[in-house]
């Protein structure tokens, strides 16, 4: 059986290598790799920046954004083979914290979760995997070309999930909501938005390519100008933040409605230096009301609602954001070339 592996922290190790078959353990599923889809926390993970192989490993097996079909379920499980099923990537601490003993895992308090292809558990990057039944979710089988975007979904169902909770501290009606960064988060972002009713705005670099046609396609707005200047012209109620530009973080705390709210889904590199007035924030963040938050994971829950979203998408359109399809052996060439103007990279197990 092959697996797409790295040695974390070691830049440049990804390989496609030859590894034992998983062997399903009580209450698992035993599944056959459908797709893959490749981000940019993969990418980080490959250039060495973080990530950690289970214990007694050197190597860890890559990959979150699964896809998968049941080979074997066990009974009782609420599952059977030919069931389509894409695995959730955290598990809860151990010990556990609050959240992580309510479900709520993707709140880890304390750090001591795991991930999934990224921290201490092996990926979903092989031709098969093996998943716990009570952290899988099944997909309609309509979806097999696109349920890949399903753990992409869940990072923004959950935001969307947590902005409408915080808007409820008072009357909240919003009206247009800007999502900074066109990539796959920040489109389908702007999915769900749009599916709120929402007058959509998305900001990102590029004038050409996909990104602008599959804004259009949503009945959104495509701009490439800067924060200011679409909030000269509306007032942004809601802003999602999926970039993790310094500017960016910086501009949408500043530039968003009274009584707004800022969700923050991109990671910075932390390396830019951007000069803010503390006081200034802080002023217009009392005087306004503002709410300026970070989100990052999901749960189960967040899974039920990306998935319930994904099957009331347009096929075409989700068809649209998976710009390259790649077989296994080529895997490791996505992490060696330049993304261009590539929305969504997904290898094909």
């Amino acid at each position: 059986m092959r697996a797409l592996m790295v040695t974390p922290m070691t830049a440049g190790s990804v390989t496609v290598d030859e590894v034992a078959p998983p062997v399903p353990e009580e209450g698992e599923l035993l599944v056959d790799g459908v797709a893959l889809g490749i981000c940019g926390t993969d990418k980080e993970i490959v250039d060495g920046e973080y990530g950690t192989a289970p214990p007694g490993h050197d190597r860890l097996v890559l990959g979150h954004e699964s896809l998968g079909r049941v080979r074997e379920a066990p009974p009782g499980s609420g599952f059977a083979p030919g069931d389509l099923v894409v695995g959730i990537v955290r598990r809860p601490d151990p010990v556990p914290c609050g959240p992580c003993a309510h479900g709520e895992f993707d709140m880890c308090r304390n750090g001591g979760f795991t991930e999934r292809g990224i921290k201490e558990i092996h990926g979903y990057g092989s031709e098969q995997w093996t998943v716990p039944a009570d952290y899988a979710v099944r997909l309609d089988p309509a979806l097999e070309e696109v349920g890949v975007l399903m753990e992409p979904t869940t990072i923004v169902a959950k935001a969307w999930e947590h902005v409408e909770s915080i808007g409820r501290r008072a009357w909240f009606e919003p009206r247009t909501a800007l999502v900074t960064g066109a990539g796959p988060i920040g489109l389908l972002a702007a999915l769900i938005g749009v599916r709120r009713g929402l007058d959509v705005h998305v900001l990102d670099r590029v004038g050409s390519g996909p990104k602008p046609d599959l804004v259009a396609a949503l009945g959104a707005t495509y701009h490439t100008g800067g924060v200011a200047e679409i909030a000269r012209e509306f007032a942004l109620d809601v802003i999602i933040e999926t970039t993790g530009a310094e500017a960016l973080v910086l501009d949408t705390a500043v530039h968003n409605a009274a009584d707004g709210i800022v969700c923050y889904v991109g990671l910075s590199a932390g390396r830019a230096r951007v000069e803010v007035s503390p006081g200034r924030l802080s002023r217009r963040l009392v005087l306004d009301n503002d709410v300026l938050f970070g989100s990052v994971n999901a749960n189960r829950r967040h899974y039920e609602l990306a998935a319930r979203h994904l099957a009331a998408a347009d096929r075409d359109w989700l068809r649209g954001l998976i710009t390259r399809r790649l077989p296994l052996d080529l895997a490791p060439r996505v992490f060696a070339e330049p993304a261009g103007d590539q929305v969504k990279v997904v290898i094909d197990l």
